[in-house]
């Protein structure tokens, strides 16, 4: 009869777990407006939801036409400024501000400027041009556009769980500031609810 001791049994075990370990993985690409949730966290479709929702309402209530009335159809600049994220998980707020910011770009109702640590490296190259470049191609400076209002905004969650049930609430909320007067001209939100059993 075959016997095997603890030792040779545990180098065994561990063998089969590095082995299992080194296995290919299965890849498989799919549409990234197809929804896939495997966790229940935020994704790809919470951020292209929030996305899609707030392009639509901040670039079609009333603030907008307001403006150019006022500025014989001037379009407003607007500079984005932080998301801050106050979940209970990680989540890049980058990812939907990007989808906001390309809309404003595309489709020409709004003008955008760089804020935050892009214009800081704008600046510094101006700053580096003053030395280095010549009088003709040097960039000026005090020749920026100035913002006429930010977007700011906050992405909050709840969540509830008991045994093997959760409920995930996030909600995200932004605000579009006119710089001059301080009044906040629109408020948007998205709210997301999954229901996780596991």
């Amino acid at each position: 009869m075959f016997k095997i001791n603890a030792t040779a049994f545990t180098g065994i075990l561990l063998a089969g777990i590095l082995l299992q370990g080194c296995a290919p993985r299965k890849v498989t690409r799919v549409d990234e407006k197809e929804q896939i949730d495997i966790s229940g966290r935020w994704n790809n479709t919470d951020s292209r939801l929030a996305a899609e929702e707030m392009i639509t309402r901040v670039l079609g209530e009333n603030w907008l036409s307001d403006f150019q009335q006022q500025h014989q159809g001037k379009k407003p600049v607007v500079i984005v400024g932080m998301v801050a994220n106050k979940s209970h998980e990680h989540i890049d707020a980058e990812t939907f501000v990007k989808d906001m910011e390309r809309s404003f770009v595309t489709t020409q109702k709004i003008r955008l400027v760089q804020g935050g640590a892009k214009r800081e490296e704008l600046r510094g190259e101006r700053a580096d041009q003053q030395k280095n470049a010549s009088t003709s191609t040097m960039k000026k400076w005090g020749l920026e556009v100035g913002a006429d209002y930010i977007l700011q905004g906050s992405i909050n969650s709840i969540v509830d769980s008991h045994k093997k049930q959760m409920v995930l609430y996030y909600q995200v909320d932004l605000e579009l500031t006119d710089l001059q007067s301080n009044e906040v001209v629109w408020i948007g939100n998205k709210k997301i609810a999954k229901y996780v059993k596991n």
